[in-house]
């Protein structure tokens, strides 16, 4: 077999050229194809589903949420297992499909189904999202902050509006996952004992504290070559204004927040 080999490689040796130079171009045209990963795809074709329910023991979370939504979910065509996991205050929902289907496909079915999920929900439930795509090993670098001068609160403020825009314009990076810490916010902590003295409910704080920090179109003023646009500076800066935010006028009694509750960062 070999000594054929050579002697066909001696009588034809522009057929053997060509043959290395086609074997050679071949190569170098899969080379600039191949996928490169330092970890092979082991995982399946998967879309993952979580929901924020805000406040929810698990039994209620399974309930309201992971069974709408998977009800919600079958039918859809190359599914292959639904599985769903049920903690406090979120749902995830894994939808697994054969095995070298299209996840693009799937993903735009699965968004379609929850997009009309999304206005069933029940109060205090968060809108269904499909997590980011990323490969089996997504999580490639775990970042603890940690700081002597600085609170919990400053730290995690720090991560999620300095680190975290830093880290997803690198090319490649899906998601950036932030927990811990303390996230900032005011609180308007509410008095049940005044809110009966004064005949309140507590849908009258919150719609007064929803008119003081949203932001209001106040139109535009028409000009001769121009319209000069309004803009409004009545967004309070710190909870003490927050708490100076009317909440009712009687003519003879005026209410303010912080009559009722306590607001606080």
């Amino acid at each position: 077999m070999i000594s054929a080999l050579v002697r066909f490689s001696i009588r034809f040796p522009g057929v053997v050229v060509a043959l290395a130079l086609m074997l050679v171009i071949y190569g170098i045209f899969a080379l600039t194809r191949a996928r490169l990963d330092v970890f092979p795809e082991f995982a399946p074709t998967q879309v993952v589903i979580q929901t924020e329910a805000l406040g929810l023991p698990p039994d209620l979370v399974e309930t309201l949420v992971t069974q709408r939504i998977e009800d919600t979910l079958l039918g859809i065509s190359g599914v292959e297992t639904i599985r769903s996991q049920s903690i406090p205050g979120l749902s995830v929902v894994t939808v697994i499909f054969d095995d070298g289907s299209d996840i693009h496909r799937h993903r735009q079915a699965v968004s379609e189904r929850i997009a009309a999920l999304a206005g069933s929900m029940p109060a205090g439930v968060l809108p269904p999202t499909i997590t980011p795509l990323t490969s089996s090993a997504s999580t490639v670098l775990g970042v603890g902050l940690t700081s002597s001068a600085r609170s919990a609160t400053e730290l995690r403020t720090f991560a999620d509006w300095v680190i975290r825009p830093h880290l997803l314009s690198v090319e490649g990076v899906a998601e950036v996952n932030v927990f811990g810490g303390r996230v900032r916010e005011w609180q308007v902590q509410v008095d049940p004992a005044r809110l009966v003295r004064y005949g309140l409910a507590i849908d009258d704080v919150a719609a007064a504290a929803r008119r003081a920090t949203g932001v209001l179109a106040a139109g535009f003023l028409p000009g001769v070559n121009q319209r000069i646009a309004i803009v409004t500076e009545g967004q309070p800066a710190t909870p003490e204004e927050l708490g100076r935010v009317l909440l009712r006028d009687t003519g003879t009694q005026v209410l303010r927040l912080s009559d009722v509750a306590t607001v606080v960062e």
